[in-house]
């Protein structure tokens, strides 16, 4: 028989009595945006909503969590009467960007399970949630370059292999913004002659409709231009490098470095060096596909990690949540096993993973 017909067909509706839905609420929160989803222990998707970045550093836990709530409201609107009104669902499983050290991931629990979304709730950085977004299994590494950068790794025994990715405070370099960042000090150079000159500095003065990438500069400092817009820079990088700008090329190249060691030193931490092992790549910059940098990266992973398993996930990161979610009611034998993953895999286009 096969073991899928063995698995429980649960519905949201179906929980104990006084238990809430059987169903999950997945948060995954960004640097630049915010994805919430409710999933049945079945695996259908039965309502999401998108909002900004998340930034408890700046904002503490509380009020970056109170943040959520519109979103939470408005994927739970979506969902309709698959959802009790104001019952908690089974299981809250967030993943967040800057929660990068223990003890902010415990505060941010500490801080949703205040609102009463879930009756458990569980908290984890926002790169555990690409790692199972692209795996079946719990082992493996991860490494997410989208607004910033980061690496995990995983064993079955629960180990795990971190880095505290707190910024340049702890030796990281690149993402989105820290390769926008970079091309703005080479641009503003070049046009003072501080530096060699680059494309890079009449690309971004001409994306941004400004005399030069100092005036760039300073209509940041002032106010004039929003400082998100930053990131902007960063696929300017990419055209630059295309022309053979030798500034946008070194960075390129900069970056498949960062993103090969820290796969290393991850893989390495965990002692899976020597045998296939999944690796998985993730965040916008690594699933826009430049070949610059993939190529780029290919060829230095397969120096330094030749036996692991580069795959690019390009599904929204809040899969990764829900699929987390979804193991924790099977732990609990409340449904949430392989049917019910590849129903949502299904739902959000993305590919069965390959086990570890």
């Amino acid at each position: 028989m096969d073991h899928h017909q063995l698995e429980p067909d649960l519905t949201a509706a179906e929980g104990a009595e006084g238990a809430g839905p059987l169903a999950v609420l997945a948060i995954d929160a960004g640097n630049s945006k915010t994805d919430v989803a409710f999933v049945a222990a079945d695996g259908r998707l039965l309502g999401t909503a998108r909002g900004g970045g998340f930034a408890p550093q700046l904002t503490g836990p509380e009020a970056a969590v109170a943040a959520l709530a519109p979103l939470v409201a408005a994927a739970a609107e979506q969902a309709g009467p698959a959802l009790a009104p104001g019952a908690p669902v089974q299981h809250l499983q967030a993943c967040l960007a800057n929660a990068d050290l223990p003890i902010e991931e415990e505060r941010l629990e500490r801080a949703l399970a205040a609102h009463g979304w879930g009756r458990t709730v569980a908290v984890a950085n926002d790169t555990f949630g690409l790692l199972r977004a692209g795996t079946d299994s719990p082992r493996g590494v991860a490494v997410v370059c989208g607004a910033g950068i980061n690496c995990v790794g995983l064993l079955p025994d629960g180990r795990t292999a971190r880095f505290p990715a707190l910024g340049q405070l702890t030796g990281d370099w690149g993402g989105g913004g820290g390769l926008a960042a970079e091309a703005m000090w080479h641009a503003t150079r070049a046009e003072d002659g501080r530096g060699p000159a680059t494309a890079l500095a009449g690309a971004i003065a001409a994306h941004f409709a400004l005399p030069g990438a100092n005036a760039v500069a300073a209509a940041m400092h002032l106010g004039e231009l929003a400082r998100e817009r930053l990131h902007e820079v960063a696929p300017l990088i990419f055209d630059c490098a295309a022309a053979g700008d030798a500034a946008a090329l070194a960075l390129i190249d900069r970056q498949a470095e960062e993103i090969s060691r820290l796969a290393w030193v991850a893989l390495g931490r965990l002692e899976l060096l020597d045998e296939p092992t999944p690796l998985v790549l993730g965040g916008g910059v690594l699933a826009a596909g430049h070949p610059l940098l993939l190529d780029n990266l290919t060829q230095r992973l397969h120096t330094l990690t030749p036996w692991a398993q580069p795959r690019i996930v390009t599904a929204p990161p809040v899969l990764g949540a829900a699929l987390l979610g979804l193991d924790r009611l099977a732990a609990d034998g409340l449904g949430g096993g392989p049917r019910a993953q590849q129903r949502l895999r299904e739902a959000y286009g993305s590919p069965a993973a390959i086990a570890a």
